[in-house]
């Protein structure tokens, strides 16, 4: 594991890398993924997952519902590393949630299990009887 702050032995990372690395990404393909879809800039350029990145970077991050997370790069590194020592590879200059927004995503969160459709599924024994049945196959 090599943890730079700026130090000559790892000037720059790939962006993908560092963004899963730093916890703000779940994966690197999700990362790499919100980079080709733009959703990602690098100092107010959209970022391709392979540029490099290096400490005093603003980075600016769309979220879902509208949201844009906004960080300043500290250190880098190129290893997973403890979610605690990744928060502190970053500093997070997002202004905090209106109260309107707190709500809309309450209520999105709530509303979230009802806009999942069921998977359709076959039928089963007893339900293609019963149509063989609606259908005189029988």
């Amino acid at each position: 594991m090599r943890v730079s702050e700026g130090s000559t032995d790892l000037p720059s990372a790939r962006v993908d890398v560092w963004l899963d690395v730093a916890c703000l990404f779940r994966t690197r393909s999700e990362a790499q993924a919100a980079c080709r879809n733009g959703k990602v800039e690098v100092n107010g350029q959209p970022a391709k997952p392979h540029r490099d990145l290096r400490p005093g970077d603003t980075l600016s991050i769309r979220r879902p519902m509208g949201r844009t997370q906004k960080v300043v790069v500290k250190g880098l590194a190129d290893k997973h590393i403890a979610k605690a020592e990744a928060r502190e590879l970053y500093e997070d200059i997002s202004p905090p949630p209106t109260p309107e927004e707190l709500e809309a995503r309450q209520v999105a969160r709530l509303m979230r299990p009802f806009l999942r459709a069921a998977p359709p599924s076959s039928p089963d024994k007893r339900q293609r009887r019963e149509i063989r049945r609606l259908k005189g196959q029988d």
